[in-house]
């Protein structure tokens, strides 16, 4: 049975005894249990080891597609594909879920009020006869946080509906990503395909000379069939090129629900994708640059989330405290007249001692503990991905900066040795097999150019992606209010400190998304 008392009605102890219940929070604020660091060391380099493009803005890599490629097409083509896009419906609907729960976590902070009414007509022994009788209550409870466990669950509430935010931005990065992905495949596909098809009317034009060559007796049947034979091997990789080029764009008809008709006469609309040489700029400090990510946000949240459901469940092994009270009026009305009455209380206030669940409130929190050190670990590795993903995406662009200038060179050579070939063909003075082999080292040279222009620019948007995509933590999900949630960010090998008021600060207000 628990401890139950009731407050004595004499109004100036009433008002002591209520003002008592609340300062009961502030007096009792010293009484939170511990918990283990919101925030985490993920051990980072100074610096990056791949060199860094040069020239651009770091402005530019939230809509580096606009201001850099000059390409209203892809902008439209990627607003359509987040629209789309399932996982970013699914993103919202977990931050709709997660702000639901938020909501539900503060309301464990404050009172609940119930209203009760009920009315009935019988036989009053009271008043000896037949009588209406009425009344309407107020009750009210609260459960004082003694030890904070319920201020924990609500900022573990917090922390996730933040992190289902920059979930919901990530997904957007993501779909923004592939779109360009896409994209960019499609225009270097066509680049590809003419390549292809300009090489098949040049071996066409050599089949048809070599035919008529051989039916006037200048040249051996073994000849003319060769030329034929290249001409078909020609035609079938322009018609191999040409589905790769189909396959982009029913990719994109996927991505973005758009008509296939339509697309594919703004895709022919469009104008070659010409990348300038540094499309935008990143920071130099591994540090913050991930600290633009939003899933690495999400990761530092969920273990600031965990830590406060560490303190949580240690509450539970503490005492709880609740207050209740109610206000009520009462009608009773008969024959012989009416008469209405006030009643109101305060109390029970009921103390709950744990004393014995063997060993269930210890386990919960053993396990919450585990889910604790489980986030610090998946924010180390994903941390170390991230920077993983940025080296490779500028080791990339590196390594296509260096060879570009001299694929350029070998292609210009080979064109002036095909030209060259083929004028001495035409004159009688080189070989049909000379003729081929500079025209297939032609061919290369031109197709590993433009495979080089794909994988610099393909290197860009991994670039885009791993640096975060413009997401900035001034940037967020609506709806999230970010009061009082501590500071959480990357610290470069640096131990992480518990957190305490000082340390925590107001995260921005967050925009409704469009």
């Amino acid at each position: 049975m628990l401890p139950s008392f009731s407050v004595p009605t004499s109004p100036s102890r009433l008002l002591r005894a209520a003002a008592l219940a609340a300062l009961a929070p502030l007096l009792l604020v010293a009484c939170a249990v511990p918990r283990p660091p919101a925030q985490v060391s993920a051990p980072l380099p100074p610096g990056w080891q791949a060199p860094l493009p040069h020239g651009g803005s770091l402005a530019q890599l939230h809509d580096w597609w606009q201001g850099s490629l000059h390409d209203p097409v892809l902008a439209g083509l990627i607003a359509d594909a987040q629209a789309m896009s399932p996982n970013v419906s699914q993103a919202a609907s977990r931050l709709a879920q997660a702000r639901a729960q938020q909501v539900a976590a503060r309301s464990t902070l404050l009172p609940a009020l119930d209203g009760q009414g009920n009315a009935s007509r019988g036989f009053n022994q009271q008043v000896g006869g037949v009588a209406s009788t009425a009344q309407a209550n107020l009750q009210a409870g609260w459960e004082i946080d003694l030890f904070g466990g319920n201020a924990a669950q609500w900022e573990a509430a917090r922390a996730r509906a933040q992190a289902a935010g920059a979930q919901w931005h990530e997904a957007r990065v993501s779909v923004a990503a592939e779109v360009a992905q896409q994209y960019a495949g499609w225009h270097y596909c066509r680049r590809q395909l003419q390549v292809a098809e300009s090489d098949a009317r040049s071996r066409g034009e050599t089949a048809r000379l070599s035919t008529e060559s051989e039916r006037a007796g200048f040249t051996a049947p073994a000849t003319a069939a060769l030329a034929s034979a290249s001409q078909a091997d020609a035609q079938a990789r322009a018609a191999q090129q040409r589905l790769q080029c189909d396959i982009a764009v029913k990719t994109l008809v996927a991505l973005t629900g758009r008509e296939e008709a339509a697309l594919r006469a703004q895709l022919d609309a469009a104008p070659a994708l010409r990348p300038d040489a540094t499309l935008f700029a990143i920071d130099t400090l591994p540090a913050r640059l991930l600290a633009q990510r939003p899933d690495i946000y999400a990761a530092e949240l969920e273990v600031a989330a965990a830590s406060a459901e560490v303190g949580a469940a240690r509450a539970e092994r503490y005492p709880r405290l609740q207050l209740t009270g109610s206000i009520g009026r009462g009608w009773v009305k008969s024959n012989a007249g009416s008469v209405a009455s006030n009643t109101w209380s305060i109390g029970p206030v009921a103390l709950t001692l744990p004393l014995f669940d063997a060993g269930r409130r210890a386990a919960q929190v053993d396990a919450a503990q585990a889910r604790y050190e489980d986030a610090a670990l998946r924010l180390r590795a994903q941390a170390r991905q991230a920077v993983a993903e940025v080296e490779q995406a500028l080791a990339r662009l590196a390594s296509t900066e260096e060879r570009r200038a001299s694929a350029e060179r070998a292609a210009a050579g080979y064109r002036r040795s095909f030209e060259a070939t083929q004028a001495r063909w035409s004159a009688g003075l080189a070989s049909l097999v000379e003729l081929e082999d500079a025209r297939r080292t032609q061919l290369a040279s031109e197709t590993a150019l433009v495979a080089l222009e794909q994988e610099r620019m393909l290197a860009w948007i991994a670039l885009y992606r791993a640096a975060g995509g413009g997401w900035s933590r001034a940037l967020d999900a609506p709806g999230v209010p970010g009061d009082a949630l501590p500071v959480v960010g990357l610290q470069t090998g640096a131990a992480a400190a518990p957190a305490s008021a000082a340390g925590r600060a107001a995260l921005p207000p967050t925009p409704v998304p469009r």
